[in-house]
């Protein structure tokens, strides 16, 4: 009878190590996910337009692609930027739509000039090479988007025509794809193509200082409202203004903000399973144990002592599923990021796997809140404790 007695408070706690394990593992696994969302997406539209824009500003508040009008180069501020903290890179730019034709079909866009200095950033992969720039001149390269070169059955090497319209001067440049890039967001990517600087500011007849603005590269993207800011109130005057990346494209965030709040309601879910499984268990050893507390009761124990016997148990269970959902949820997500097992429409997510990115704080806030709020939880099943009656359980003994 003991032996059966031990066998099913072990098959218990094990059943509830296991529930503790498999929702602190969908916990970690579903912020992991979470965050490679956001810091995937967040560094494709980082990658190509930076974090901190500097232009003149509009009434609307935000970049006319292609229709503001253009500002001198300053070179201190220029200087001023790059030696900012958290800045990384700080590049001239200038935006001018044209139509692009190859082979039979045509294709809006908007040119992206930038110098020598540009490159994409970590969230964009490209084939071929960038910009040429040793003719004195301007280059006649150009780097599109690979959906765009895909659309005009374009590859590396091949020659593209742009239209250009100024008024009622059309003006027209071959230019030879000289690489492709990806960044997984169609929408980004079949509107620019990246050319020489040199190039737009004579096909709009500028000055050879003419930009559109400056883009701002920043180490962490939590650094782009102070730098904005910064730069807003520290570097620039009217008619130049700082916005950052973000501002200009908040739907896309706004989106990844609303990832965040389901993904909260499922964290809140697993919780309160977790919950539920810990006290059931421990309701069901308490009731399992009643003689034995009896027994302890009776031979003077106080009841807090005795609770703290269950609450140790308790604390045990919890950590013991912690530890094991911890194993589990890490493994998952190495798998994932080394293998990309599990695949996404890259049409509707922006990117081909599902990615995963562990941050510790968050880690480690999990595990520490997981286990606190299940041992608290623990007080009300103890409290069956003081209902146990010595005189009543001891004769079944």
């Amino acid at each position: 009878m003991a032996k059966q007695k031990g066998a099913f408070a072990a098959f218990i706690i094990r059943l509830a190590i296991t529930a503790t394990a498999l929702c602190v593992a969908i916990m970690i696994a579903t912020l992991a996910i979470l965050s490679g969302f956001r810091y995937a997406v967040s560094e494709k539209v980082f990658a190509f337009m930076g974090h901190v824009r500097v232009q003149p500003f509009n009434e609307t508040g935000t970049s006319s692609i292609g229709l503001d009008p253009p500002i001198a180069t300053d070179t201190h501020l220029l200087q001023s930027l790059r030696a900012l903290p958290g800045v990384t890179a700080a590049y001239p730019y200038a935006v001018t739509p044209v139509i692009l034709q190859a082979k039979g079909q045509l294709e809006g866009i908007n040119l992206k000039g930038v110098d020598s200095n540009y490159r994409f950033g970590t969230g964009i992969t490209s084939t071929g090479h960038m910009v040429n720039y040793a003719d004195s001149q301007y280059a006649h390269d150009i780097v599109l988007s690979r959906s765009t070169a895909n659309r005009l059955n374009l590859t590396t090497g091949d020659t593209v025509q742009i239209n250009f319209i100024a008024g009622n001067t059309p003006r027209i440049r071959r230019l030879r794809v000289c690489g492709l890039y990806h960044s997984g967001m169609d929408d980004m990517d079949k509107l620019f193509a990246v050319c020489d600087l040199r190039l737009l500011q004579r096909l709009n007849n500028w000055g050879g200082d003419s930009i559109n603005g400056y883009q701002v590269d920043l180490a962490e993207a939590a650094m782009a409202d102070s730098v904005a800011s910064l730069i807003h109130y520290n570097l620039i005057d009217p008619p130049l203004y700082a916005q950052t990346t973000a501002s200009i494209y908040s739907f896309i965030f706004d989106w990844l903000q609303l990832l965040g709040s389901n993904s909260i309601i499922l964290i809140i879910i697993m919780a309160i399973v977790a919950i539920i499984h810990l006290a059931a268990a421990l309701l069901i050893l308490i009731i399992d144990r009643a003689v034995m507390i009896g027994l302890l009761q009776a031979l003077g124990m106080p009841f807090h002592k005795t609770r703290n016997i269950f609450l140790y148990i308790a604390a045990i269970i919890g950590g013991t599923g912690i530890l094991a959902g911890n194993i589990l949820a890490l493994g998952l997500c190495y798998i994932q990021q080394t293998f990309g097992v599990i695949k996404l429409p890259e049409d509707s997510y922006f990117m081909q796997y599902v990615p995963v990115r562990i941050v510790w704080w968050q880690l480690a806030v999990t595990d520490l809140a997981t286990l606190a709020v299940c041992v608290l939880c623990m007080w009300l099943p103890t409290l069956y404790i003081r209902r146990i009656q010595p005189a009543k359980v001891l004769q079944f003994k």
